[in-house]
Parts: C-alpha cells; structure tokens; sequence
C-alpha cells in the first residue's frame, strides 16, 4: 500500500509554487531554453537553407550576396530583426558560441549538435569572407541605411547588397581580430571531431590576425556611414587585438601569442562586455592559465577580473552596475539583455573556474565565493525565463507569456507558404508592422532587447531597443543555460 504522505507534500510544493509564482514554472526549464536558445539561430540564416532546416518559415535569401564583387558571400546570419550581415557582431556572436562549445559542451547533451551546426554555419561564411580576394577582408553585405527604411522580408530583398570589405589602405583591426577571435575559437571546437576543417579555420585565422596587426585603424573609419551608428566600435580596436590574440594562444598554445598578448600591455578595466568591448572577455577567457594553471605570468588577468566582479556584483562596494528592482542588471537603456547575458557568461565561466581551485577574492570588506557569483548569473538567466515583475519570459517561444509582436521583419511578415506575392520595400509597413496583432511566424528561442529599467515591457514592435532580438544577445547565454541544465 502506497504512503500517502510524499503525494501531500508534493501536492504543497506545487500549490506554493503557483502562489509564489502564478504562471510561471517554479524551477526554470534550463535544458527547454537550451535547446530553443540555439534553434533561434536556424531563423536568422542567410543563403540557400540546408534540408534539416526546423524553423520552416523562412527560405532561401541573399543568393547573390558578393555578386557585386564578383565573389560568393552567401550565407551567415542577419544580426537582428534587419536583412543585413554585419560581420562585426557576427564575428563576437561566433567565438561566444564556439566559447560556450569549449566551456560547457560535456553539459549541452544532445544540443552539442546543434552548436556545432550554429558555429559552423557562420565560419564558412567567414571563411569565404576571408580567402576569395587576396588584401581584402569582407566584412558585411547589404546597405543598413537602405535596408532599414524597408519592412520586408529577406526573402523578398530587392535593396542593394552592397559588398564592404576593409584592406591595407582601408584598415579595420577591430573587426579584422573579432573575425580571428571567432575562426580561432571555432578551431577548437572542431579540433577532434573534424581535425582538417579546424586546421583550416586556425591557418586562416592566423592569416586575419596578421593583417588585423599590421595594417592597425579602426574600421568605423574606413566604413563610415555602412558602420555607423549600427556597430561603430566605440572601444577602439586594442580590445580586438587583445582577445583575437588571447582566442589564438589558446588555440595554438604558442609562444609567439603569448608574447603579443603580453605587449598589448595595460588596458581598459571597463563594468561592461559587449560585441564592441572585449576587453573583460580577454582577462576571463587569460585568467583560466592563472587558476587552473597555477601560472603567475598571467596572474594580471586574475586580478582584472576579480576587479571586473567587484564592479558587477550589487553589494560591492566599487560596484558600478545598477540593478533593477526586480533584480535584472541594467547598464543601457538601448537592448540591455545583450550586457545581461554576455556578463552573465563571464560569471558562470569565472565561477566554474573559481571552483575548480577554490579560489576566493574581496570587494573591500565583501568575501565573493564561487556562489556568490553564480547566484548573480543564476538570477538573470531566470529573470530573462520568467522570473521577474512581469511574469514574462523574454526568450520568445519559452513559457506560457513571452513577447508577441517582436521587431524582427521575417516573424512579423507572412511567409512565403502563405503569402507567395512579393512584399515590396514599403509594403510590409501597412497592415504587417503597424498592426497590433502577433507576428505569425514564432521565432522560437529569440531573446530580445528586453525590459525598461523599471521592469516594464510594451511588447511594441515599432520599439526596437526592446523588442527586437539579436544574434549576440543569444550567442552569450548558450554558456549559462547549459550551465544551468547540468547543475541543477
């Protein structure tokens, strides 16, 4: 005869967590965002679709990209809720994948794979970008200026795909050492599973970097309007050549990094990680040789981070980092999940290597553990799944209530099974973009910009910098949901 007691209890755990948290599971589904977290990436590829495609709404586009220079460009990822490819972004969205791959692969399970297919899908369009003009580096197909006065889908792209490629005379370190960084990572993540493709990402990697270095300017300059305002690198272009170098001795091993990273020298210890500063990625990514290595030649980078933390942990005392009232870190008002979740990989990955040697370090008279910050990193990734004022996931597809009308031109435009007639550059505003209706396309996994520092959200798709979503906010928190679903 069964005991009927565990049932009770079980029973009262269950109705305390709807009481606690109405709407909202109790324990966040990590391996459910996993998985869609990834297939977000399947709705953002450009090119001609391989037959495993799963987000069926989307079709082939931009198969003439680089036509206009007479090469092939097709391929890649559009970065957000546009039809351009900004290598740039692209480029950081990469190497955070392939970084989450290395760091957290044992963990991913089955979405491995997918991970793999992730990375890969963006390299060999980096590897074309790289090799098909001697002295040139594409770096982007596609006018934004152009591209964003139209609301149609990629599908039905009659806009200009303009080719933008930095050289010796037009230089661009900055994006140049992020397209090194991402081909050098993703090197590693196909070192034993595929040893011929990895040895060919690192040669070309290699090849990126040394022009990255020799010909140094930053290719806002170069590109100017085509970069600006979309991804101007703000932060220069040293924090480029710091982590391309830092991604290339951990890559190779090799003296010759080793020595480029240390002559970079001093640098920036910002409160901030993004696509545009890399500058605390680097000192995480260099500081694993110090913990796990037990090596004092890197025993700088320790220290930059244990500093970084300091200035992201909410009861520090040197903190910089606001917080909102329901708990989400907020650095900026324009899309601010992308901060959230590429700080919330440095604090699981800082953690996880804090662990491994019991590492501990002060913020003034503040003791900062392993958990300390783990609990931060778990906090945000549950904020972004749901639990927050709103009750609202913001990874759409995730939960019971997650944003509908998202700025994204394929989710919010019917697709070509429906809608078979080309939308014109201004025939998607009327009814599609200004409508209140859902988007009908659901693109699954997709985090976007997210809530106001008030922890409000409008769900309005005219309201770009939080609603739309972005390759590079997805690409960080691959790391912390895999994290997460195998430690639970």
């Amino acid at each position: 005869m069964m005991k009927k007691t565990p049932v009770l209890f079980l029973l009262l755990i269950l109705i305390t967590c709807l009481l606690v948290v109405e709407n909202v599971e109790c324990k966040p589904n990590y391996r459910e965002a996993l998985a869609k977290s990834l297939l977000f990436f399947q709705g953002q590829r450009s090119g001609k679709l391989p037959p495993d495609q799963q987000i069926k709404w989307r079709s082939n586009s931009g198969l003439s990209d680089g036509r206009q220079a007479n090469v092939d460009l097709t391929g890649g990822y559009y970065d957000a809720g546009d039809n351009v490819k900004f290598n740039f972004p692209m480029a950081f969205t990469t190497t955070m994948l392939s970084w989450s791959t290395i760091e957290y692969g044992k963990r991913m399970g089955p979405q491995m794979k997918e991970a793999r297919a992730a990375i890969r899908y963006a390299a060999d369009y980096f590897l074309k970008c790289a090799t098909s003009t001697p002295g040139r580096l594409y770096v982007g197909v596609g006018d934004p200026n152009v591209d964003h006065k139209c609301w149609e889908r990629p599908e039905d792209m009659d806009t200009a795909r303009t080719v933008y490629y930095v050289s010796s005379k037009n230089p661009g370190s900055d994006v140049a050492a992020e397209t090194a960084a991402a081909l050098a990572a993703a090197s590693i993540v196909f070192r034993k599973v595929d040893p011929s493709y990895s040895k060919l990402l690192l040669r070309t990697s290699q090849k990126v970097y040394q022009f990255a270095l020799q010909y140094q300017g930053s290719y806002s300059n170069s590109l100017g309007s085509a970069a600006c305002p979309f991804y101007c690198s703000y932060s220069g272009f040293k924090d480029e050549l710091l982590w391309g170098a830092a991604w290339l001795f951990r890559a190779t091993n090799a003296v010759y990094y080793y020595k480029l990273v240390k002559s970079l020298g001093a640098d920036d210890q910002p409160d901030i990680f993004s696509w545009d500063n890399k500058y605390a990625g680097a000192h995480v990514l260099l500081s694993k040789r110090a913990l796990l290595n037990g090596d004092k030649n890197f025993d700088q980078y320790r220290q930059e981070t244990d500093n970084f933390m300091c200035k992201i942990l909410p009861n520090s005392p040197s903190s910089t980092t606001q917080y909102t009232q329901g708990g989400l870190m907020f650095k900026l008002p324009e899309s601010n999940l992308q901060y959230v979740t590429a700080i919330t990989f440095l604090l699981t990955t800082y953690s996880k290597y804090m662990s491994a040697t019991k590492h501990t370090f002060n913020c003034g008279n503040v003791l900062v553990t392993p958990n300390t910050i783990r609990s931060i990193a778990k906090r945000q990734a549950n904020y972004i799944l749901g639990e927050n004022p709103l009750r609202m996931s913001y990874m759409v597809g995730y939960g019971p209530y997650f944003p509908k009308r998202i700025h994204h031109r394929g989710s919010s435009l019917p697709s070509l099974s429906v809608h078979p007639q080309t939308i014109g550059c201004d025939g998607g505003f009327n009814p599609f973009f200004h409508s209140m209706s859902p988007n009908p396309n659901i693109l699954v996994g997709a985090i976007v910009g997210g809530p106001n520092q008030n922890d409000g959200f409008p769900d309005d798709r005219g309201d770009y910098s939080h609603s739309e979503p972005a390759t590079y906010i997805n690409g960080a928190i691959v790391g912390p949901l895999a994290y997460f679903s195998g430690n639970k």
